[in-house]
């Protein structure tokens, strides 16, 4: 390997003027490394950035804000063939970087450039929906969908996971269900969702774990769902014991598909998608990333 390296950051318009960043860039740049920065401002700019660097021999490309933008750069290096894919790097600049805070990326933002660009590169997996769209980290469907988003710091705080069923309680215009068909090698389940997570990574929300055994690297999927009608016995479980939740269930499948009768909303990443029927596959090996050696995501 080049003892420098060449990198492509995709920016998070919202960080363009961050101090900290301009300074890790500036360092590594005088150690000899060529690091471009581009920010998108329409739709299609993350293709077109992608497939210059490509044209220019780019190691990296680095995409620095929260689990969208993570979800936006690894999503569109799957448009183009697997043999030219750039490496990716993850530099976390969100607000809950769950993708990364799961992979123990540092959220330092010096540590996390350098890592980007000099660390060791492995194959990851990547989840398809529909055919057409990816995401990298979980989908979450139902009251998850909100609850992962809008409980307060300061109650996940004191209370941890059950902070989020708490809220949902005392939020009852959150309190959708979804009314759904669930499938699987081997397994089928059909019923009322309260909540619906299909992870690749494990967690969402800002640190909650909904699929806390997922590997980003062994080709599965893992499946959570709480039923509507335990919501009161999973809330009390997850308040008052560590031990594992009955009332939840636990899956871990090569691909999902989820049916419903009526129009659905599924967070990918971070990015909304609507339907009633969502088809769930694994691109196993799909994406080289920089992880640190003491990653937790990988088997």
């Amino acid at each position: 390997m080049n003892q420098y390296q060449s990198a492509m950051i995709i920016l998070n318009g919202k960080q363009a003027n961050h101090a900290e960043l301009r300074k890790a860039i500036t360092h590594l740049r005088n150690e000899g490394h060529q690091i471009q920065v581009r920010i998108p401002w329409e739709l299609d700019d993350t293709y077109y950035f992608i497939s210059q660097a490509i044209k220019h021999g780019v190691d990296t490309i680095i995409a620095a804000g929260g689990d969208g933008t993570v979800n936006a750069v690894a999503s569109t290096l799957m448009k183009f063939p697997s043999d030219s894919r750039p490496t990716l790097g993850i530099l976390p600049m969100g607000t809950a970087n769950d993708f990364a805070t799961s992979a123990n990326i540092p959220l330092d933002i010096e540590a996390a450039l350098a890592l980007s660009l000099k660390g060791k590169a492995v194959p990851i997996d990547i989840a398809q929906v529909n055919k057409q769209y990816y995401f990298l980290n979980m989908a979450t469907g139902g009251f998850g969908t909100r609850i992962t988003t809008e409980t307060p710091e300061a109650l996940k705080s004191a209370l941890g996971g059950a902070a989020y069923v708490i809220n949902g309680l005392l939020r009852p215009d959150t309190l959708k269900t979804d009314i759904c068909r669930i499938e699987g090698e081997n397994f089928s389940w059909e019923g009322e969702t309260l909540v619906i997570a299909v992870g690749n990574g494990r967690q969402a929300g800002g640190g909650q774990q909904l699929t806390p055994q997922a590997l980003i690297n062994d080709g599965a999927l893992n499946l959570l769902i709480i039923p509507a009608r335990d919501v009161i016995p999973a809330f009390l479980a997850n308040l008052f014991s560590d031990d594992k939740n009955e009332h939840l269930v636990e899956r871990q499948l090569s691909w999902v598909k989820i049916s419903s009768p009526h129009d659905m909303i599924l967070n990918l990443d971070g990015e909304p998608l609507s339907g009633d029927t969502f088809t769930f596959a694994v691109q196993p090996n799909a994406i080289q990333c920089r992880l640190p050696p003491q990653c937790n995501l990988l088997a």
